[in-house]
């Protein structure tokens, strides 16, 4: 069991932020101003940790003209999870946001942020919703105590971290360098410690996206590497579950089967779920509901790709026949659930 979180009392909030820096600087400044001017009602201080930027951006940094920033000139650059490491340590309260510094502010996120963490104890971290999310239907989902949809998969451009539980289990792992899946690790080893964490839909940021390494050659090898050093430590999280119903709503679902989904959740994998009618009250942003192109011709990356198929009795006779067929055709495991029972069966 994981440790109970130490933030208290939670009527009175205590925050500072924290924005890693590495060049960029006419980004960097317009999330430093919306920063200030949104949210400096509900926040101490901002810790600005320059990971050995060009000179444009120290300079720009070191005529600030606001009080309560404090910046620090790191002497080598050390990547994203290193400076937000450094810096967080040196924050004195009790949760820290989290932000990239392509990071724009247009309204005060922070309230509903901390009501979550008020309303449930074993959260620790929550992220505002934002344009990174607009994928998603968040009205499909459950909302948790709090406000919140829960998600297994932490994407750290923004979020709001207990200080305590970030500085326990150790905060970023600097295996990964200069960026790049460091936030989806802490992820995991917060949830294989029993913690949880989630998207609230009330709050908003955007988010540019590449501020730092851009999308060229530097971002890919920056991300191939660490995404195999990811996937070398929760190899399971590649799992990617295609699931067959027909009009079955989740509350229906075999008890072993719900156990089965809510595993493949912890590993930090995928149930896409091929449904008649339109899913409600989807139990985390791992459940996908929907038929995707990309998913069935197995995705141009290992991850990416359909990993086993799951088929409840009711599901409809021609989809089952289809799927069968692409099955075998990729040689993928198809396990065949009886509606009310509880025991699973592999298809021949």
């Amino acid at each position: 069991m994981p440790v109970q979180s130490s933030v208290s009392p939670m009527s009175n909030p205590s925050i500072d932020v924290v924005i890693p820096v590495y060049n960029a600087p006419e980004l960097t400044r317009r999330c430093i101003d919306s920063v200030v001017a949104h949210l400096s009602g509900s926040i101490k201080h901002i810790y600005i940790q320059d990971d050995a930027s060009g000179a444009e951006t120290r300079q720009m940094l070191d005529h600030l003209p606001y009080e309560h920033i404090h910046v620090h000139h790191a002497p080598k650059n050390q990547g994203f999870g290193a400076s937000v490491n450094e810096a967080v340590n040196r924050c004195g309260a009790s949760a820290v946001l989290v932000l990239n510094s392509d990071i724009e502010v247009s309204e005060d996120f922070l309230p509903p942020l901390y009501a979550a963490l008020a309303a449930d104890p074993q959260l620790a971290v929550i992220i505002p919703a934002g344009n990174d999310y607009a994928r998603h239907d968040l009205d499909c989902y459950l909302r948790q105590p709090g406000g919140y949809i829960s998600t297994h998969r932490l994407q750290g451009h923004a979020f709001l971290v207990r200080r305590d539980i970030f500085m326990e289990i150790g905060g970023f792992d600097p295996a990964f360098g200069r960026g790049y899946y460091e936030d989806i690790d802490l992820g995991r080893r917060l949830d294989l410690g029993g913690w949880r964490f989630g998207v609230h839909p009330d709050a908003y940021v955007y988010h540019k996206g590449g501020g730092s390494f851009g999308r060229g050659r530097a971002f890919r090898e920056l991300a191939r590497r660490n995404r195999n050093l990811y996937y070398s430590r929760y190899p399971n999280a590649r799992r990617n579950v295609l699931l067959l119903s027909g009009n079955s709503v989740l509350a229906h679902f075999p008890p072993n089967l719900l156990d089965k989904i809510e595993n493949v959740f912890h590993e930090g994998g995928y149930v896409h779920w091929l449904t008649p009618q339109p899913a409600r009250l989807l139990p985390c942003l791992q459940m996908r509901h929907g038929f995707s192109i990309e998913l069935m011709l197995r995705g141009w990356r290992a991850d990416k790709r359909i990993t086993e198929v799951w088929v409840l009795s009711d599901a409809p006779r021609a989809w089952r026949a289809l799927l069968g067929f692409w099955a075998r055709i990729h040689d993928l495991k198809v396990l065949l659930w009886e509606e009310a029972a509880t025991t699973e069966a592999e298809a021949p």
